[in-house]
């Protein structure tokens, strides 16, 4: 039973353990209780997945819907992940069972065990991600005993299962008898879980309702004449209970209607004791009357919404495991918190709506409402009052006009006697006629209606959210330690005259409103547990953040995105003139979805980032028909790549092994290569670069080697670490009070470390691991910058070697100059200005020698002239000070940076010299370009498969896998695909294969094209089979000059070569 009564749901609200987070409100009669259900709907497309975390964030639990035909797809998958990660329990829906009937034509046994495989799929899933969560904390606690060894003391022996035996699981899987699994055909209408036939046959055959709820799914038949359940049905070639009493009743109803015997259904319905409306009974669509009987004798809303209630946990529910989850962002551990933080753990567990409890809201997004749908600006029933009002205007208007006809305008007399003036030609109307008029909405209100609201998605996890309450807008990147290190009084102050905390806002809650599917009501108070809107936060909260009444709440952890933002395009507007138009609508766009970012290049381009092409296309529409309401022109997709370097290759490029005579050649390519390497740069046969700074002051010594695989994979895998890591050394070198790491965080630094030491072996990579200095770019990207100078030692593990303070600062500041030279290089590569991937730069050398000379005379003679200049002045103590405070300030600033030159001040000349370098480096090694790719999965029918594969090979994809799927002639092929060459690739694939086909695309990782982008033919070999300008298209090439072009760079190709006119023969006789 469905009510939209406000006053009821206000009242169910309050009962936080009647309430289902699982954005239509229904509110369901269970027995004898009521239950509140918050259902919130998320798109399936795998490119809208950022919508699904955003539901999911603030629900308890999740309703899976499966196909019953397609079975487990990929997108099911990543569902099921996002639902582990978040920690809530999910309940499944197998829907479109009625096509197992109709379509495919299935007897009843076929359908179970079609059924049953389905369930095994999607429990192995579920075991595979419990697993794996027990085998890391497994791992956690084998590290935490090595750390503290005197703690176990040796007396648990592990072998790799342990753990899984011990640890119940049970309550994790899909089955039927414990009823989290529902079978449904939404279409028809009707839906059932086992308990409804356990009811119904309990009181038929007279077998207890317990014992049939678990025999009613698996290997059980009954035998009749004993009236026993017995075990092993396909061993006797008995039929399931299952086929038997369930699913043979459904096949013979849909038999019966869609064969038209009109007898038979209504011995089914006079049997059921249902009633059909004659005009169903006489439809001549079956679909009707299947839907009439179905949804009066298994209504799927009962089957669905009794599971949520009995299965799916209330708010009161909350485990403390998903709570320090929420609580712990980035490598931050729950132990770190300071005591007044982990202190709210408790409010969270209980959840309480108590004026003492502190108020915890968590946005999850903002979604865009049109101002007239807002309660305030909806048209309002008239009182009585305000209609006699009305109605009396008129009739006198009437009157008006009447009296205009004849010429003159008498009085009227109204229904109390009294008479009414009526107002001549340009004169105002007074008293309460100008009130009446008042009430008649204005043109300037109407323009301000067309405009987008803002409303904030939102679940109060504790405490009572109240209209006006002050309260704190905490941004994810907020830390209650910044506060407290910044804040004296610590998290006692008063709220009101707060110093300035980066990330933290304070405001109050405007408007509360309750979420009716696309109506919003007011609401004055939204009690613990619920889902609410809340308006006014649009200034405050860009698309997420934590709203607490105390400082000390941490921020919740960041939304866990299953796509990743990759396809980019330039946007800009037809008309220049509306530049400010755009600039606004990408920022509402950029607030209203989740998963868009939006960059402004440095070209000044304004760039769209999005998940895929149907999310780009809605962004687009957004933009031009909500949020900018203009004509945009749109550019090419941009397409990101990577730049790397490989290893030598063994064999040419007509895979002949590389000889002593193709060696001659490539020494001659090397030597032509290096030609192009400006003088004064020395190059070693390995490839080690020097290069000197132009005032001849330092001299560098740099290398570039390419990393494993494997290393490049750990080191974007552990970014956030390296980016703490980062703030740690920052904060060292500052001289700030560093006890506050936390030991979990220190063990997960050594755990990185050890993981870079296992792959970094041999001899090339000796000691490497200590001697990292740099991350890049950004500091926390997955290239490395080693020191292997002695004269300055610095690593990221331990910070800069302790030496004499003077000179430790003065290379500590050149240091950062080198660091920042780095980091520039691996921003943009050589190739094509993008970034590196999986390179090591090694500064074998740092020689400062010239400059420390250069540097000591420079301040003997300062010393000398200041000395000089202030001997003179000695009757005049102020002078000699000031004398003396000018040296200091002198040689401080000499030991900070010293003397500029014509040059520019050395550091700069630092950053460009060791950005140089880093480029050569590279030069001079085998470089390749790095392309994005998409994982494919394409779902087919066998006769449209050639055309599948076709449509890949055309788009330089490569087949992985491929498979049929058991009881169906559907094929699940797995490639990997080029983002650059994705771009209409479903609807191609679509047109192709004339609709059997679908594919869905996730981006997956990066990967190395193998072909040479600068490659020119050396051997005999390569000039037969290439030819001598070697025209044939080769890919990386083609994707290095279309980066090229679009960023302006030069571009060395022929347009036109040889255009001599064509004689034919005719001419030459």
């Amino acid at each position: 039973m469905v009510l939209n009564s406000l006053d009821k749901m206000i009242q169910l609200q309050k009962n936080t353990a009647n309430i289902r987070n699982i954005c239509v409100l229904a509110h369901v009669d269970h027995g004898n209780e009521e239950y509140l259900i918050n259902l919130i709907d998320s798109p399936g497309h795998v490119d809208f997945s950022s919508e699904v975390s955003t539901a999911v964030r603030i629900c308890d639990g999740c309703i899976i819907v499966v196909d019953a035909v397609e079975g487990v797809c990929p997108q099911t998958q990543a569902v099921l992940r996002q639902a582990w990660l978040e920690n809530i329990r999910p309940v499944l829906v197998i829907n479109k069972i009625d096509r197992l009937i109709v379509e495919l034509k299935f007897t009843p046994q076929e359908a179970y065990s079609h059924l049953k495989n389905i369930l095994e799929q999607i429990n192995a899933l579920t075991g595979t991600l419990f697993t794996s969560k027990v085998l890391e904390e497994r791992a956690e606690r084998e590290t935490e005993s090595q750390v503290n060894p005197n703690s176990e003391q040796g007396e648990q022996v592990y072998d790799w299962s342990t753990g899984l035996e011990d640890t119940d699981d049970s309550h994790l899987y899909f089955s039927p008898e414990q009823g989290n699994v529902v079978f449904t055909s939404a279409i028809d209408g009707w839906g059932f879980g086992i308990e409804h036939f356990a009811r119904i046959y309990s009181q038929k055959i007279g077998i207890k309702k317990e014992v049939l709820m678990k025999t009613l799914w698996g290997d059980y038949y009954i035998n009749m004449k004993a009236k026993k359940i017995m075990k092993g049905d396909q061993a006797k070639g008995k039929k399931p209970l299952f086929v038997q009493l369930i699913l043979e009743n459904i096949w013979s109803l849909y038999d019966a209607v869609l064969k038209k015997d009109k007898d038979k259904i209504d011995k089914i319905v006079t049997s059921l004791g249902l009633k059909i409306g004659a005009r169903e009974a006489r439809h001549s669509d079956p679909k009707v009357q299947i839907n009439a009987i179905c949804s009066q004798w298994l209504p799927i809303s009962h089957a669905v919404l009794a599971m949520v209630c009995q299965k799916l946990p209330s708010p009161l529910d909350i485990t403390a495991e998903r709570v320090e989850r929420l609580m712990c962002t980035g490598s931050q551990t729950f132990d770190s918190f300071p005591p007044e933080t982990q202190a709210l753990k408790a409010a969270f567990m209980k959840c309480g709506s108590e004026d003492t409890a502190p108020v915890i809201i968590f946005v999850s997004k903002m979604f865009a409402v049109d101002a007239k749908a807002l309660p305030q600006n909806k048209p309002r029933p008239l009182t009585q009052e305000e209609i006699a009002q009305r109605r009396e205007r008129a009739r006198q208007r009437h009157a008006e006009k009447l009296a205009a006809a004849q010429g003159q305008a008498p009085l009227e007399p109204t229904q109390d006697g009294s008479a009414i003036e009526t107002c001549p030609k340009g004169e105002e109307p007074r008293g309460d006629e100008q009130q009446v008029e008042s009430m008649t909405p204005k043109p300037v209100l109407q323009e301000e209606n067309n405009q987008e609201s803002f409303i904030a998605f939102a679940r109060v996890f504790s405490g009572v959210a109240r209209r006006g309450k002050k309260i704190f807008v905490l941004g994810p990147k907020y830390s209650p330690l910044e506060f407290l290190r910044r804040v004296p009084l610590g998290f006692s102050a008063p709220p009101d005259g707060l110093p300035q905390v980066p990330h933290m806002a304070y405001c109050a809650l405007e408007n509360l409103y309750l979420l009716m599917g696309r109506e919003l009501e007011y609401l004055e108070e939204v009690p613990p547990g619920n889902v609410l809107g809340i308006g006014g936060l649009q200034d405050f909260v860009l698309k997420s953040a934590t709203l607490c009444s105390l400082p000390s709440c941490p921020p919740f952890i960041p939304l866990n995105f299953e796509a990743t933002p990759i396809v980019r395009v330039a946007v800009e507007p037809k008309h220049p003139s509306e530049m400010p138009q755009l600039v606004k609508g990408m920022k509402l766009l950029n607030q209203a979805d989740p998963c868009v970012q939006i960059l402004i290049q440095e070209t000044g381009e304004h760039v769209l980032v999005t998940a895929g092409e149907v999310h780009l296309q809605r962004c687009l529409d957004d933009l031009k028909e909500r949020f900018a309401k203009i004509h945009i022109s749109v550019s090419e997709p941009i397409i990101p790549f990577r730049e790397t370097i490989t290893k030598p290759p063994k064999v040419d490029m007509v895979n002949e092994e590389i000889g002593k005579q193709q060696k001659v050649a490539v020494i001659h390519q090397m030597k032509e290569d290096q030609s192009k390497i400006p003088e004064g740069i020395q190059v070693d046969s390995d490839g080690l670069i020097t290069i000197t700074t132009p005032n001849k002051l330092a001299t560098l010594s740099v290398r570039a080697m390419p990393l494993p695989e494997e290393v490049t994979q750990i080191l974007e895998e552990n970014s956030d670490l390296i980016r703490s890591m980062e703030q740690l050394t920052s904060s060292l070198n500052e001289g700030e009070n560093t006890h506050m790491i936390h030991q979990k965080t220190q063990e997960k630094i050594w755990e990185f470390k050890g993981k870079l030491e296992q792959h970094l072996t041999g001899r090339r990579w000796r000691n490497i691991v200590d001697q990292i200095w740099s991350f890049g770019p950004r500091k926390c990207g997955p290239n490395i910058l080693v020191n292997k100078s002695e004269d300055f030692q610095n690593s990221v593990w331990t910070g800069p070697a302790d030496k004499a303070s003077k000179e430790a600062s003065r290379y500590r500041d050149l240091g950062n100059s080198i660091v920042s030279g780095f980091q520039l290089a691996t921003l943009s590569g050589p190739m094509c200005e993008e970034p590196l991937m999986g390179v090591c730069f090694v500064l074998e050398k740092w020689d400062l020698s010239k400059f420390e000379e250069q540097g000591a005379s420079d301040l003997a003679k300062e010393g000398q002239e200041e000395n000089e200049t202030c001997s003179g002045g000695n009757e005049n103590q102020e002078l000699q000070d000031g004398c003396s405070e000018a040296f200091e300030k002198r040689t401080s600033q000499k030991g900070e940076s010293p003397l500029t030159d014509c040059y520019g001040p050395f550091s700069g000349q630092l950053i460009a010299t060791m950005k140089e370098a880093c480029r050569y480096a590279l030069q001079v090694k085998p470089q390749r370009l790095m392309a994005a790719m998409y994982t494919c999965d394409i779902m087919a029918t066998g006769d449209v498969l050639g055309r599948v594969y076709a449509v890949l090979s055309k788009r330089e994809g490569r087949v992985l896998q491929e498979e049929m799927k058991e009881g169906t002639d559907m094929f699940i092929i797995k490639a990997v695909l080029p983002v650059a060459e994705s771009f209409g690739f479903a609807d191609e694939i679509r047109k192709r294969t004339s609709g059997l086909a679908s594919p869905q695309l996730v981006f997956s990782h990066w990967e190395i094209i193998p072909s040479d982008p600068f490659w020119v033919p050396t051997t005999e070999e390569e000039y037969l089979h290439f030819g001598e300008k070697a025209d044939s298209e080769n890919q990386a090439r083609k994707y290095m000059n279309a980066v090229r072009k679009r960023k302006g760079l030069y571009v060395e190709e022929k347009i036109v070569e040889h255009a001599e006119k064509q004689r034919t023969l005719s001419k030459n006789k």
